[in-house]
């Protein structure tokens, strides 16, 4: 694109706008070379306009950032409405095209630029948007990129206590659910309570397992009994064939909830799909899936599925199905970097997109494992499922956490 020196120093001005500020231009010939982006969350945020600057500020699309946003927006007799609920608070703004003024929960704001019509888009500027909602918007001039944080907002949370999560037990009343990795399927396909990983605790001094159970309760979260399988020694697969073991495994699992102070039943079975008769296993699992609701619904327990993601090797899960018999499936987008590093989070945005066109966002939690997250980059996470509006995030696991992760997730959403 040919720019003027003038429209050139736009594009600098208009990055010194979006921090509140005026100050120096970034590279003139930096400018010229490429288009405006935008990141949320660190995630490049899709338009379907381009960006363009006019009178020194930065104008963007309007419904792409405001419905990653959360923002509820209505667009009738060129007004556009965007209205956002959080924390109990309601904060509606009032857009009128090619006119400066705006109402902001009734009180006239003037915009520097009107909001205008281009390439079958509303445009506005960039920083009032920003501003009048609660998001930061940073700056960067070599690669011509708006950043934007989503502000802390309140979002369901998940964490997930097994294997050696007793020392960061006191993070535990921060969560609106925890499930308790507690039970597991044995090689012969029948439930148990010991081994090695996942097993029935011991009292530490006056600390019990019901104990840790009941403070979660008390503080409003909801504890949820975990049940472990991996199909490594065909364990499950003995289970998923055998009606008999499925009829015990349901009446153990849904009695030890139960009687132990649990809302429900998270199910975590791992492994499956990787090679076979992928129709019958996604079958299989299916109907276990569906007799275990039917058992927990009438104890009045929830059920939560902890799945493979579908773009992982494991295709053994038949999302929409499953989502007819659970309250609540958790994808475990992570193991794609098998730790190395942060999750990729192109693939993470892949699994949710697929899942999504089986699984209402409603039911679906955002699983992330604190094995590949530090505290810089935990946040992208969580911003894929605020841009979604999926129902929540779940952390795998206590133990892994740590007070600087934590506080950093604090950041992007309020825990308990």
């Amino acid at each position: 694109m040919n720019l003027k020196k003038n429209a050139i120093l736009a594009v600098a001005a208009s990055a010194m706008l979006l921090a509140s500020a005026t100050s120096g231009a970034p590279d003139a010939t930096a400018a010229a070379a490429k288009p405006v982006s935008i990141v949320l969350d660190g995630y490049p945020l899709p338009f379907p306009a381009a960006p363009y600057v006019a009178n020194g500020t930065t104008m963007v699309p309007f419904r792409a950032i405001a419905e990653a946003l959360g923002i509820q927006v209505d667009w009738a007799n060129r007004t556009l409405t965007a209205t956002k609920s959080q924390n109990g608070a309601v904060r509606k703004v009032v857009l009128h095209q090619n006119d400066k003024k705006a109402l902001v929960n009734g009180q006239a704001q003037q915009l520097r630029v009107a909001p205008a019509a281009k390439d079958g888009s509303i445009f506005v500027p960039l920083s009032f948007f920003s501003q009048q909602f609660g998001a930061t918007v940073g700056w960067d001039g070599p690669s011509q990129t708006v950043s934007i944080t989503s502000p802390v907002s309140k979002l369901y949370t998940e964490a997930f206590y097994a294997i050696s999560s007793y020392k960061e037990v006191g993070f535990v009343r921060k969560f609106d659910s925890v499930s308790f990795g507690w039970t597991r399927i044995d090689a012969t396909g029948k439930l148990t309570l010991s081994g090695q990983d996942f097993f029935w605790p011991k009292p530490a001094g006056d600390v019990t397992p019901e104990s840790i159970v009941q403070d979660a309760a008390v503080a409003g979260g909801k504890p949820m009994l975990m049940a472990v399988a991996m199909d490594g020694s065909g364990e499950l697969t003995k289970l998923l064939s055998d009606k008999t073991l499925q009829a015990d495994v349901i009446g153990q699992l849904v009695g030890l909830a139960a009687q132990n102070g649990f809302g429900g039943i998270t199910l975590d079975f791992e492994g499956l799909g990787l090679s076979g008769d992928l129709p019958a296993t996604r079958q299989s699992f299916t109907d276990f899936v569906a007799a275990l609701n039917k058992s927990a619904k009438a104890s009045n327990l929830t059920l939560a599925l902890a799945l493979h993601p579908l773009n992982s090797s494991y295709r053994g899960y038949d999302y929409n199905a499953l989502a007819a018999h659970a309250d609540e499936i958790i994808m475990m987008a992570y193991e794609y970097s098998y730790e190395d590093g942060p999750e990729p989070l192109n693939r993470i945005d892949e699994a949710i997109r697929l899942a999504l066109a089986d699984v209402p966002k409603s039911k679906l939690v955002l699983g992330i494992s604190m094995g590949s997250e530090t505290a810089a980059t935990v946040n992208g996470k969580i911003g894929l499922a605020k841009r979604y509006g999926l129902k929540g995030v779940a952390f795998w696991r206590l133990g892994l956490m740590g007070d600087q992760t934590l506080a950093a997730i604090q950041k992007s959403v309020f825990l308990r």
